[in-house]
């Protein structure tokens, strides 16, 4: 599945969608050499971009055609992350401009390496692309 939108950080990290439904998304991470810390393990924020960018798909898939922002986060990690990875979002409750997530990150083995909430805003999608560069701002008010 392709992401509605282009994510030059997300192509960076080579995430994978699965699923976007129902208010549920689904990405996956083979994280490189490049993704990971000193300990040999996918670096803590490698795991929050992920867990980020699947619950604002969580958020969008009841509304694919509005952006979501990111509003604030909290991650918990339980145990090291080692790839591949399956990141699965779900949004809790949403009102007309604002949607609650959690999301969790599990290993291979299914075991859960992290977790987290997060709040993001409903905005809308503005054009993008040469001559409209006055239509990109985006409005966060």
């Amino acid at each position: 599945m392709k992401f509605s939108v282009r994510i030059p950080f997300v192509d960076l990290l080579g995430f994978e969608l699965h699923r976007m439904e129902d208010g549920e998304a689904e990405i996956t991470f083979a994280p490189a050499d490049d993704h990971l810390n000193s300990f040999d393990v996918v670096h803590g924020g490698a795991s929050m971009t992920l867990l980020d960018v699947v619950m604002a798909h969580a958020a969008r898939s009841v509304q694919p055609e509005m952006g979501c922002v990111t509003i604030e986060m909290k991650t918990s990690f339980m145990r090291a992350a080692k790839g591949p990875l399956t990141a699965r979002g779900k949004l809790l409750h949403r009102t007309a401009t604002m949607a609650f997530t959690e999301g969790s990150i599990f290993d291979a083995e299914d075991k859960l390496c992290c977790h987290a909430t997060g709040t993001f805003k409903f905005v809308p999608r503005l054009p993008v692309g040469k001559g409209t560069h006055e239509l990109n701002t985006l409005r966060t008010d």
